[in-house]
């Protein structure tokens, strides 16, 4: 795969970067040595090694996903001027 100098300009104004016509020859290299580092790892076989998050093997930190109303729901709302069962009532604004 290639870049043209045609899509180093898009690619350019897509990101909304100023480029000159000899910037654009600038990069339109660098993004075809790029693509070319991309396609030599496509050539790797990774079949056998497992998908990870970290290069050192971490156990995730998990708690117990337990559903509570969380026990403090009136002393959330105590200073609230206005509420009605545990709700904070607030103005209508859409009409």
């Amino acid at each position: 795969m290639s870049v043209d100098i045609d899509t180093v300009k898009r690619i350019a104004r897509l990101a909304r970067i100023a480029v000159s016509e000899e910037e654009a020859q600038g990069l339109q290299g660098e993004l075809n040595s790029i693509l070319g580092w991309v396609e030599q790892l496509g050539e790797l076989d990774v079949d056998d090694v497992e998908p990870m998050t970290s290069v050192v093997q971490v156990a995730m930190k998990k708690r117990e996903d337990a559903v509570t109303d969380g026990g403090i729901a009136a002393d959330i709302v105590a200073n609230a001027p206005e509420t009605e069962d545990n709700y904070f009532v607030v103005p209508k604004v859409v009409e």
